[in-house]
């Protein structure tokens, strides 16, 4: 593990830091992949995850190695093969058991933008912005944009991808992408340790539960998603530890 990513847990709270403030917190595949094992192991540490960023910015996207040589055109295979690393972290978030609380200031751009949206609750400072700037440069946007369905609706992908609009932390919480919008830095760090209380206080059962309904649900059948919230209903107001 590197420095790139900090993270520390207290049993109950698995906090993760982004730590590359210098280069605005951009993570290259090895911080990707590292962010990635977080998340997957999350629920065998702790009851919920907390995504953070250290300075000015959440994340910048997704950057090359350090000390990395020029591109080489490659097979298509080796592109869809490195490309990976970036769909296994947005399936991580989708994944993970417990719930992922995101407090975002700052830029959050291309993959940045993409785990913004990726979390289940998302908190962000009034100075936060996101963006995807990919189709600017001439790169196929559509790697983040899959982290964004189901979040936004379908005119407001298509102009977030061919617009590369910036847009504001209020902007971007009317359009579904942000939970909360905070005043402030330190209104960030109260409103996302006020959520993380929350959480913290429910009997466990009923936090996973919520997760794998909103998880599990949006892609069903009417009657089956009634029929599977009846079920999750009755199976965890049932547990022994929804009563201590």
């Amino acid at each position: 593990m590197s420095d790139d990513i900090l993270d520390h847990c207290d049993g109950n709270l698995l906090t993760i830091t982004l730590n590359r403030p210098e280069n605005g917190n951009g993570l290259n595949d090895t911080g990707i992949a590292q962010l990635t094992a977080l998340l997957q192991g999350a629920a065998g540490r702790a009851r919920m995850v907390l995504l953070k960023a250290a300075g000015d910015d959440f994340c910048v996207g997704r950057i090359a190695p350090r000390g990395a040589a020029a591109p080489v055109l490659l097979e298509a295979l080796a592109v869809r093969r490195g490309r990976d690393v970036v769909f296994n972290c947005y399936g991580a978030f989708r994944d993970c058991p417990v719930p992922i609380v995101a407090a975002v200031q700052g830029r959050a751009l291309g993959f940045g933008c993409a785990i913004t949206a990726c979390a289940d609750i998302t908190i962000a400072a009034d100075d936060a912005t996101l963006q995807l700037p990919e189709f600017g440069e001439n790169i196929m946007p559509t790697i983040a944009m899959s982290a964004l369905l189901g979040k936004v609706t379908a005119k407001q992908l298509m102009y977030l991808a061919y617009s590369t609009a910036t847009l504001s932390a209020e902007r971007a919480e009317q359009w579904g992408i942000v939970s909360e919008v905070a005043r402030g830095r330190s209104g960030l760090e109260t409103a996302t340790a006020r959520v993380c209380a929350q959480i913290l206080k429910a009997p466990q059962p009923a936090v996973l539960a919520i997760k794998e309904y909103a998880r599990v649900a949006p892609g069903m059948e009417i009657r089956g998603a009634v029929d599977f919230a009846r079920s999750l209903h009755a199976v965890i107001n049932s547990s022994s530890e929804m009563r201590r």
